[in-house]
């Protein structure tokens, strides 16, 4: 009790505007699973104002006019679609969002269906109870994650040692898809890459500007290659390249960082998100239940995951 009543407190003393979300999908050549993603999209009740944009970047198999279908439809008012005359790369799509949104937050989702758009409630919760300026949703091991490869997996291990090494950070994943930040923050970093290293650039820039990301398992199916994966080993050599530039530019500590990057927002009487069907259940099935305990400092164990499961409870995070 006094735990909630502490992050009750830290959240009215971090309020300020209203929470506005913006989800940025960068979408290519996605026809074959944008429709699902979309339609998942659909069933999502947030209690914010949020808007979902959608850039074609230059698809030719009917990206697009999948994605235009779905803003007349259900998602119409929430859904908008931008449309990139030639392929640019997925970095400038998300530049073009960043440019465009209307929020407080950006959220960065991909088209296919590698990750899952419940994710979004555990993703936004952090910022509400005011313990967090920017979360990510890393792909915990063990937990809800499937990788196609060792290559990949093992690929990203070594670039996230690598930025960790070089920032004094200790973030366990550099690439995840999943990164909520403040739109200002965003706004104030140097981007300039326009294909799959601009995933590599907002994570060094955040860095370097003193953040830290608050982490939380979500889950993640990966493809592979022969399934759409367009990340190769080029890009991974970029990767490198990139955080040794971005660290040339010097780096703050995090006591030394711009607050006013993250402005405090605020939410309604009943903030938060939530997802009908699956979530809906879940949450009242905690109905009568014995609460988990707090999160700890470390990554759950598998015995603290499978009784959060069974009760319809949230697993622990940990933020660094």
């Amino acid at each position: 009790m006094q735990a909630l009543m502490q992050d009750k407190a830290m959240a009215v003393a971090r309020s300020g505007g209203p929470f506005r979300l913006t989800i940025a999908m960068a979408a290519y050549n996605e026809a074959r699973d944008i429709g699902t993603v979309l339609r998942t999209f659909m069933e999502l009740e947030i209690e914010a104002d949020w808007e979902l944009l959608v850039v074609d970047d230059g698809s030719d198999d009917g990206t697009g006019d999948i994605a235009e279908a779905h803003a007349v439809g259900a998602l119409d008012g929430r859904l908008r679609v931008v449309r990139h005359p030639r392929n640019l790369g997925k970095g400038a799509a998300i530049r073009t969002v960043i440019a465009q949104a209307r929020g407080t937050h950006l959220l960065v989702f991909d088209a296919d269906s590698e990750y899952d758009p419940a994710d979004i409630v555990r993703l936004v919760e952090p910022v509400r109870r005011g313990r967090a300026e920017v979360v990510y949703g890393v792909r915990a091991r063990g937990f809800d994650t499937l990788h196609p490869t060792f290559v990949h997996g093992l690929g990203n291990l070594v670039m996230t040692m690598a930025a960790n090494l070089v920032f004094g950070s200790w973030i366990s994943d550099l690439h995840t898809c999943l990164k909520l930040l403040p739109l200002p923050l965003l706004r104030a970093m140097c981007l300039r890459e326009t294909g799959f290293g601009l995933d590599t650039e907002i994570t060094a820039e955040m860095l370097r500007l003193g953040f830290r990301p608050y982490e939380v398992p979500v889950s993640y199916v990966g493809r592979s290659s022969d399934e759409g994966k367009k990340v190769g080993f080029g890009d991974a050599l970029r990767s490198f390249w990139l955080i040794a530039k971005v660290r040339a530019r010097g780096a703050m500590k995090r006591g030394e960082r711009d607050r006013s990057l993250a402005p405090a927002v605020s939410f309604g009487q009943a903030p938060g998100l939530s997802l009908v069907g699956r979530e809906r259940r879940a949450s009242a099935a905690t109905v009568g239940r014995p609460r988990v305990g707090r999160p700890s400092a470390r990554w759950p164990t598998r015995r603290a995951i499978v009784t959060a499961r069974r009760y319809g409870e949230p697993v622990s995070s940990r933020v660094h």
